[in-house]
């Protein structure tokens, strides 16, 4: 009756029986689970490995600004809301870190600090101004006001087509 077999004795054969319903063998694991892999994915590298590979020329351009986008940035902060820019460079730049570490290096231990993500970096920062990565790191990174602005172009275009 509404489609359930009602056999009063449904034995092994019936849904009541024993046997599995459908194709899956005895032992399978049910509703999708699967047990972990002996082998987990690899996870990407972070920002500061990505510095570090893109300056030594062992990574494009393109893969490094994939991570970036969604890394965390450590930028100092201060009183006001925004980021704090460096005037006495060529064009104004504002200084970003990889790590809470390597922000303290630079602006102390007390110093205060936001976190964003990269791609909300390219989204919020004024226009004609640049970033370094890691300003007293090993592997400085500078990005004038153009590389952002292509940095944006390919982010655009990756998103939009």
């Amino acid at each position: 009756m509404y489609g359930y077999e009602q056999s009063v004795n449904p034995g092994m054969g019936g849904p009541m029986g024993g046997q599995p319903m459908g194709d899956q063998p005895m032992g399978a694991p049910m509703g999708g689970y699967e047990p972990p892999s002996a082998y987990p994915e690899p996870s990407p590298p972070s920002l500061a490995d990505a510095v570090r590979a893109f300056t030594t020329g062992s990574m494009a351009a393109e893969d490094f600004q994939a991570i970036f986008a969604t890394s965390k940035v450590y930028c100092p902060r201060g009183d006001n809301p925004g980021f704090l820019a460096l005037h006495d460079t060529q064009q104004p730049v504002i200084p970003m870190f990889t790590s809470l570490k390597e922000l303290r290096r630079y602006a102390g231990k007390e110093s205060k600090y936001f976190v964003i993500t990269g791609a909300e970096v390219l989204d919020l920062l004024p226009t004609g101004y640049g970033f370094v990565l890691d300003i007293e790191g090993r592997h400085r990174m500078v990005f004038d006001a153009k590389a952002v602005e292509q940095m944006v172009d390919f982010t655009m275009r990756r998103m939009y087509g």
